[in-house]
Order: structure tokens, then C-alpha cells, then sequence
């Protein structure tokens, strides 16, 4: 199953015809008429696009075909943009803690103040924010891809390294926490 989905609302014959070439599609697709749209319960972390004839209030990520008739390659390029850009928008915009994070630029936030980070830093920051509680072993394997018998400091390093920036710009001294279960952000 993909991540990104189609949602398409009360347009019978689009999709139709996108369901029928859904196998060379990069998308899912998902019909829903006005009852079903009600109900429908749709993650709000999911990278979806509601496509329709008519606005739907309250709905950020609709796309309204009212500009017909449109070429196939044209729409489909239009609904790829579209997912792009909502990917985008969804990865400048990420909590940790009491801190804003924003992927596309990699810096960090608090008010007025902002501290850049490397690739690495926003990977483990992402990483600890998701997993609650993360081992030593498990940030060098899923961020650093080392085996997890390897002897290296290398996760303790960039995590003081981190914390140190921290304080330098935040004066947080207790931004990455850790118990003898790993570590955590509060």
C-alpha cells in the first residue's frame, strides 16, 4: 500500500478511470460519496488529497476540478505536484517538545531564536521524538546503519555535541534525556 492517497468525492467517472490504470498509479485510491465522507475517518498524518468538483469546507489538502475538460497527463501531474507539495509543507512543521523543527531547512526553533542542524541531528531528533525511548544499539542501527554488536562512541558524541548547541542557544540543559532503558525527549 502507498502512503499517499486519493480521496475522491462524489465523481463516479474519474474514479472509474483512474481505478482502472491504478496499478501504474504511485498513489491509492479511494472513492467516498457525501454519506461516506462524514464518516470517513482519515488520518490527518497521512499524506491524502481529496479531489472533487466543489470546495469542501474545513478540508486543507481538496483539489477541485471545476477547470474542464483537463488532459489525463495534466491531472495526474497536477495530483503528483499537489502531494509534493503537501509533503513539503508537512515536513516544516514538526513538535518536539516545546521546540518547532523544520526538516526542509533543518533548524530548530524556540520564539525568536533558531539553531541549524546537520542531516544526522534531524534524523535522531526525529527518531528519539518517535520511538519515546531509544537504546544506544537501536540509534546505530537505524540512524547510523552500524551493526549492532560494533563497540563506538559515535551516538554518545553526537548526542552531547547536540545537547551542547542546545544550551548554547536555548540555555536548555536538559534537552536529550536518558535513564539506563536510553533516551528520550520531554
Amino acid at each position: 500500500m502507498n502512503s499517499r492517497i486519493l480521496i475522491i468525492h462524489e465523481y463516479q467517472i474519474l474514479y472509474q478511470v483512474l481505478n482502472e490504470i491504478s496499478e501504474s498509479l504511485n498513489f491509492d485510491i479511494i472513492q467516498c460519496n457525501k454519506k461516506d465522507f462524514k464518516e470517513f475517518n482519515y488520518d490527518l498524518k497521512n499524506n491524502y488529497l481529496i479531489i472533487s468538483k466543489k470546495k469542501i469546507e474545513g478540508i486543507k489538502n481538496n483539489l477541485i476540478l471545476d477547470n474542464l475538460p483537463v488532459k489525463f497527463e495534466k491531472l495526474i501531474e497536477t495530483i503528483n505536484i499537489k502531494f509534493l507539495k503537501n509533503k513539503f509543507l508537512d515536513q516544516s512543521h514538526i513538535k518536539i517538545g516545546e521546540y518547532n523543527l523544520d526538516l526542509n531547512s533543518r533548524k530548530i526553533s524556540l520564539g525568536n531564536k533558531s539553531l541549524n542542524l546537520t542531516e544526522r541531528e534531524s534524523n535522531l531528533l526525529i527518531f528519539i521524538k518517535e520511538k519515546k525511548n531509544v537504546t544506544v544499539k537501536e540509534l546505530q542501527k537505524m540512524v547510523w546503519d552500524y551493526a549492532s554488536d560494533l563497540d563506538t562512541h559515535t551516538v554518545e558524541t553526537h548526542i552531547y555535541r547536540l545537547r551542547k548547541k542546545m544550551k548554547e542557544t536555548f540555555g536548555n540543559e536538559s534537552f536529550i534525556l536518558n535513564t539506563s532503558n536510553g533516551y528520550y525527549i520531554d
